[in-house]
């Protein structure tokens, strides 16, 4: 016999278990996770950085709401979310000024080297700083959320793949692992499997796309000072920040992935490595551990989120690429608030939305 419920989510990384928290108290909720424990995919594998200059202007608004709500949320409870981390971006004249947006400001060469002396000095010409950038407890946000959730009603269920979704009446009726449920909602927060989660819905697909982004944490000769700044190729080709007494790199790949459980490929990290310690003198010479996550895009690089146009009562939240963590709190916001009706037309929600919404023509391929 299927549970009933006001909302039930799709998917249990930090846009689902995000979501959770702000709808729970507000209707029933359940959100069920197709995996055994919870954000195994790419939230557990995220660069842990909030950067306001960083993705489109509509995400680049949401990062600044996020980082408002999650410095509301430091204020109340003892362990802080986020740490004041600057994010330096170091190339060419000509690809820093065309990469700088938003909060980044351009800075002299040897305020770069100042910085981080561990960059070579013959290795970039120009840099750009957003000094308003932060890092994040990314472990602590999550579980704080699903605390948040399950402390307000909601249930979640772990271990339970949606294998049968349909349409009935006025609502829908699912199946997950050995549970049914039943709601007059249906979020999509399936991350990389959002397109097939919509297809075993009999919705129509929007075309997203995963790409892979590797990371790992190295061992190096000359460890970074903890207050140096997470610095980016402006070219995409690598970026690095202290990690305690190690450092953190990854190679910014952008390569299309289907929906799997991703790993590194041989030789990415060395040839990583090769290029940071021509660049740089932190002298790496072994890797800790790696991993590789997936970052689900729609075509035109903006997050989905809103109610599909024709399948009634199903919700997208997906395609966050890049961009899940930072722009977490503001997008659940926004979403609670377009679920239970209380985003009201014309106010700067409703045009947020509008630029978020599931039937923008940019998306449809």
């Amino acid at each position: 016999m299927a549970t009933n419920y006001d909302v039930v989510i799709v998917g249990g990384g930090i846009a689902g278990l995000s979501l959770a928290s702000a709808l729970a108290g507000n209707c029933s909720v359940a959100l069920v996770e197709a995996e055994q424990s919870l954000a195994f995919h790419t939230s557990s594998r995220s660069a842990r950085q909030l950067i306001p200059s960083y993705g489109p202007p509509v995400v680049q608004e949401l990062t600044l709401r996020t980082l408002e709500l999650m410095k509301e949320r430091d204020q109340v409870l003892p362990e802080p979310v986020l740490t004041p981390r600057s994010f330096m971006l170091v190339g060419d004249e000509e690809a820093v000024r065309a990469e700088a947006s938003g909060n980044m400001h351009t800075i002299t060469h040897a305020e770069a080297l100042k910085l981080c002396p561990a960059l070579k000095p013959d290795s970039f010409a120009a840099a750009g700083l957003d000094s308003g950038s932060y890092g994040c407890n990314a472990p602590l946000l999550l579980e704080d959320h699903r605390k948040q959730a399950e402390a307000a009603g909601a249930d979640i269920i772990t271990g339970a793949r949606v294998h049968s979704a349909q349409r009935i009446g006025s609502g829908w009726e699912l199946g997950a692992g050995t549970e049914g449920f039943q709601a007059g909602v249906v979020v999509n927060a399936a991350g990389a499997w959002a397109d097939e989660l919509a297809v075993v819905s009999g919705v129509e697909k929007l075309g997203l796309q995963p790409y892979r982004r590797t990371a790992a944490i190295v061992n190096v000769e000359n460890p970074l000072a903890p207050e140096t700044p997470m610095v980016c190729a402006a070219d995409d080709s690598f970026y690095f920040r202290p990690e305690g007494g190690q450092v953190l790199i990854s190679p910014s790949e952008h390569v299309p992935s289907g929906a799997e459980d991703a790993k590194p490929y041989a030789g990415d990290i060395d040839k990583l490595i090769s290029t940071l310690n021509s660049v740089t003198t932190l002298g790496i010479h072994s890797v800790d551990r790696s991993w590789t996550g997936l970052r689900t895009e729609a075509a035109d690089g903006v997050p989905v989120v809103g109610f599909d146009a024709e399948a009634k009562g199903f919700f997208w939240l997906a395609g966050q690429g890049g961009y899940g963590f930072q722009t977490s709190s503001a997008i659940a916001e926004l979403a609670a608030g377009l679920i239970l009706g209380s985003v009201a037309p014309g106010s700067p929600e409703s045009r947020t939305a509008d630029q978020l919404a599931a039937v923008r023509w940019s998306i449809r391929r």
